[in-house]
């Protein structure tokens, strides 16, 4: 089973729990975002989406039956500023895998989509029929790849599974694996630098939504819960299933606030806050309907409670307050 962006944040705790499931990983990484240091498992490539030869080398190399793509630059901000990026690399290099794959023979994949395919819903929970109207670029080009996908299955017969997560946060139980952006553009890790006294302060973007407190509300879910749905659509694919869609989330919204009076109780003490102006893109509400991926593929979060994961995240910050820097 080939990984792409494996060494990355989400990505490296697939690769974990896909090896403790007992699966063969190769694990295809540039490492411009990800940490070699976060690969617990498999075998490693130091390789770019754009490079074909190596792609196809690797695929032959190591007979691969199943990809898990997870390569993909992913900050909403940077989207909106820097569009030309984020269609090269979530868009034009995914096409290069896709036809990799076929060339290679490999029509299986499990594809690492988003809810902000969603934009602003009409209702919530988002149910994975909702209509797609994304608000920023980033969820345009993951919207753009899950059409690519489809026409390709009925073009080529490369099936697929698409998951579209929520608010990925939390980390392994080990503490030895977590979150490390450069920059950082995640609420929860960005609260907990702040509770670590590496920033003067958080920032909350945008006060006046149309929310019980007037901050954005997100459905947060654990980083493992996330990979562990990632096996289960990559055995079912193999199974023989057909094409599909799934939302991952626990179901449940929390504000920035509430995340940051969480983060108070698990860390201890007040972390100081300042207001700030709306970012563009961000819609005020996203929380998922997760029925469909429970009722088709079985899938259970184990960490359903904010405090929980907040906790995971705690313990692989505070013991690693420089990230994989520190070793």
């Amino acid at each position: 089973m080939l990984v792409t962006g494996g060494a990355g944040y989400i990505g490296s705790h697939v690769v974990k729990e896909l090896t403790i499931a007992g699966h063969d990983v190769v694990v295809y990484d540039n490492l411009s975002k990800g940490h070699r240091e976060a690969v617990r498992g498999g075998t490693f490539i130091h390789g770019d989406l754009a490079d074909k030869g190596l792609l196809r080398e690797t695929m032959r190399a190591h007979g691969v039956d199943v990809v898990v793509h997870l390569a993909a630059d992913t900050s909403v901000a940077e989207s909106m500023s820097n569009p030309a990026v984020y269609y090269q690399n979530n868009v034009v290099n995914g096409l290069t895998l896709l036809d990799t794959m076929l060339e290679c023979g490999v029509k299986r994949i499990v594809f690492s989509s988003s809810a902000a395919v969603y934009g602003e819903p009409e209702k919530v929970p988002i149910t994975e029929d909702a209509s797609k109207r994304p608000t920023n670029v980033y969820g345009e080009t993951k919207l753009v790849f899950e059409g690519i996908l489809a026409a390709y299955d009925r073009a080529y017969g490369l099936k697929y599974i698409s998951l579209r997560y929520f608010n990925a946060a939390g980390a392994d139980e080990s503490g030895e694996i977590g979150e490390d952006h450069n920059p950082e553009t995640q609420l929860i890790p960005i609260v907990l630098q702040t509770a670590l006294g590496q920033r003067p302060y958080l920032e909350i973007y945008g006060t006046d939504y149309p929310t019980r407190d007037g901050t954005c509300i997100r459905d947060y879910i654990h980083v493992s819960d996330l990979a562990v749905a990632h096996i289960l659509a990559a055995e079912a694919l193999m199974n023989g299933v057909p094409s599909n869609v799934y939302n991952l989330g626990n179901e449940s919204g929390h504000s920035v606030r509430e995340v940051v009076s969480v983060a108070e109780k698990v860390v201890g003490h007040k972390i100081p806050v300042r207001e700030a102006g709306r970012r563009p893109g961000d819609p005020a509400v996203l929380v998922a309907s997760s029925e469909k991926i429970r009722r088709d593929l079985g899938w259970r979060p184990r960490y359903a409670n904010l405090e929980d994961i907040v906790a995971s995240a705690w313990k692989w910050h505070s013991r690693h307050p420089r990230g994989y820097e520190a070793g």
